[in-house]
């Protein structure tokens, strides 16, 4: 215990002082920027038209148009124009576009990284500044067209989803207190078969409003299976999917799939929260299947490492401790205070991780995943130093640098809470916090899908890694 406090300690203290750099070389990125503009008096002007509108437009507008959750609608000049300071404000400090990941350390190669380059936050900020003008309306890009209802996002990757799995309608009184709906339902299919993506939603655009998330677990009875193997897996149940603003659904690597077999139930767990309107909806979920007489060589698993283990008593949690089940979270939030807590989890076999998605509730502060490789090795994976409680977006790793790790590796995960009035969302200071379901407890896990491979596999990738580096 006194090692994982004096680890944790020193990767706080590394990671901090990378937050700083960080921020330092922010500052001077946009100074030096500045006075290259000031110097280049001859330069064309920004307008909203030819160059603020196709940022908007690609990575924005998703979330800010007519019908959404969003306070208000980026789409048109009109709409725009209003909320230009507001703007400014928001890309500079990188609040938004919502993409939490520290910049400079870890991976920084996503599938899904919705984040602004400094480029495209350099020309918005010019355009602020020079009194955020139309320009030409004739150099405006083609409008997007969007859909009056929720529609599968990832239908135009792999066609509609094969299946559909959905709830009864639910309702959501105008006032009262939180509600976890625990519905159990049927999966439909007479055979074995593969998933290759999964993606989850509210029935209707309304459902957003009160679904705060939702999680599936899968119940299947697998011949030969020991809950002591893979207990994400096991007859006991897995955790198929989860659904949470800011992830919408799972697409897996190539050649990787999840198993579904004949008889599979699905418990889904919802967290419903009343926003002082009466709104009645369901949940889906979406599943594209491999072709019947398709298997892919990979079986990928949805883990939930988890950290404050027994309040950092099992240093090296066994593979069990991974799973979602269980009481062996504990959290220790007093009250006016920043906490840390930690968690180990050993990797029973050579594994691949496709993402990183971090998981608390209103007085999360940051979360970082770490590799201690077999060695002795520490390799930082990921680190989200701005964790919003409404933004629980998923980081997916590109094909070239999700990690591929060898057996024995302890993922170590690191959790950071605030519990003072310096945190905006905290609704109580003067209040002890621990581990709960409620929003107003708290919660300290990063989801991850974990595909595991085999030795020789491992050794196959070391050494193509090694083939690949430059040479001296």
């Amino acid at each position: 215990m006194k090692g994982a406090k004096v680890i944790g300690s020193r990767l706080q203290g590394s990671m901090w002082r990378s937050v700083g750099i960080g921020v330092i070389a922010l500052g001077i990125t946009f100074i030096v920027a500045g006075v290259a503009r000031a110097a280049d008096t001859g330069s064309k002007p920004v307008t909203f038209a030819k160059d603020v509108a196709p940022i908007l437009r690609a990575k924005c507008q998703e979330c800010h148009h007519a019908g959404t959750a969003a306070p208000m609608s980026l789409v048109t000049y009109q709409e725009t124009r209003p909320w230009a300071k507001a703007i400014k404000n928001r890309v500079v400090t990188r609040t938004m576009p919502p993409w939490h990941i520290d910049r400079t350390v870890g991976i920084q190669k996503f599938k899904n990284d919705m984040s602004l380059t400094d480029e495209q936050i350099d020309t918005i900020v010019r355009w602020v500044d020079s009194g955020a003008p139309l320009g030409d309306v004739k150099d405006l890009p083609p409008a997007r067209k969007w859909p009056t209802e929720v529609e599968w996002e990832l239908a135009k990757d792999f066609g509609p989803p094969e299946l559909v799995i959905k709830t009864t309608p639910y309702t959501v009184k105008a006032q009262g207190q939180d509600v976890w709906w625990k519905p159990l339902v049927d999966v439909p299919v007479t055979e074995p078969r593969w998933v290759r993506a999964v993606e989850a939603r509210t029935g209707t655009l309304k459902g957003r409003r009160v679904t705060h998330h939702f999680t599936a677990q899968l119940y299947q009875d697998e011949p030969g299976s020991r809950p002591e193997d893979h207990p994400v897996d096991s007859s006991q149940g897995g955790l198929f999917m989860e659904w949470a603003v800011g992830k919408n659904f799972d697409a897996y690597a190539p050649n990787t799939g999840k198993l579904l077999l004949p008889g599979a139930k699905l418990r889904l767990e919802v967290h419903y929260h009343s926003v002082g309107e009466e709104i009645r909806d369901n949940v889906e979920l979406g599943l594209y299947l491999y072709p019947k007489d398709q298997v892919p060589k990979y079986r990928t698993r949805l883990i939930s490492y988890r950290a404050g283990l027994n309040n950092g008593v099992a240093a090296f949690a066994s593979p069990a401790d991974s799973s979602i089940t269980g009481n062996s979270s504990v959290l220790d939030i007093p009250p006016n205070s920043i906490t840390q807590h930690e968690g180990f989890h050993v990797l029973p076999e050579p594994a691949r991780l496709q993402n990183f998605q971090p998981h608390m509730h209103l007085r999360g502060k940051a979360m970082a995943m770490e590799a201690i490789l077999p060695d002795g090795t520490r390799r930082m994976l990921s680190y989200v130093d701005r964790f919003d409680f409404q933004w629980m977006t998923n980081y997916i790793y590109a094909d070239d640098a999700a990690p591929v790790l060898p057996k024995g590796t302890v993922l170590h995960v690191i959790a950071w809470h605030d519990n003072t009035t310096a945190n905006r969302n905290n609704p109580d200071p003067n209040q002890w916090v621990g581990w709960g379901d409620r929003t107003v407890d708290e919660m300290a896990h990063a989801w991850v899908n974990v595909t595991y491979i085999s030795e020789d596999e491992y050794k196959e990738y070391v050494a193509k890694q090694k083939a690949n580096q430059p040479k001296p």
